[in-house]
């Protein structure tokens, strides 16, 4: 039986994979959310599919996004992931995935966890939209505006609110599965 997905996936493995299993799914814990985060950044201006197809790479070339790890990167280590082929060679993206972490760090040490902060903005339940189509979706929304501007406030970089909003998709803090998606009860 063919189940209906969200049109933005169909066709494509890695992505049907990715939005039957991931997409949308409540996230609270720190460490994906950190992992959604970086390569939400890294993303920008490019296609998710691009991501999703070095994800794993990613996730070896940043120590399995441990953040606490990657806040103590030094020049060497930038040299490095600078060469790394299965990833995006981006200097100003890899140095703000470090400054994020660094941010990331003290959002927890406030807050208890970047859960708590992030989840806040949403009383800690998803927004459930109604989407007929997925190109009727929003690129970002006051909410996105506002996280966006508090997260660049706090020092993060490359979380323009466009970015936020893929982000809040992705972890779940919006629902933007097509009403007809068979995921969008489930989420």
């Amino acid at each position: 039986m063919n189940k209906n997905r969200c049109g933005w996936c169909v066709g494509n493995d890695l992505y049907e994979a990715y939005h039957d299993e991931e997409w949308g799914v409540p996230v609270y814990d720190d460490d994906t959310l950190f992992e959604f985060l970086i390569l939400e950044t890294f993303q920008a201006g490019l296609s998710w599919i691009t991501i999703l197809k070095k994800r794993e790479n990613f996730r070896k070339a940043f120590d399995h996004f441990d953040y606490k790890k990657i806040a103590n990167y030094t020049s060497d280590k930038v040299e490095t992931l600078l060469q790394d082929k299965g990833i995006v060679r981006n200097r100003l993206k890899v140095n703000a995935t470090i400054t994020n972490a660094q941010a990331f760090m003290k959002i927890q040490e406030e807050y208890g966890s970047f859960s708590k902060y992030i989840w806040g903005f949403v009383d800690g339940k998803p927004i459930k939209n109604r989407l007929e189509n997925y190109k009727n979706a929003p690129a970002h929304t006051p909410l996105s505006d506002a996280i966006s501007k508090d997260l660049k406030k706090r020092g993060f970089k490359f979380v323009g609110s466009t970015v936020i909003y893929a982000h809040m998709q992705a972890t779940g803090m919006v629902n933007d599965h097509e009403v007809s998606c068979f995921r969008y009860q489930e989420v």
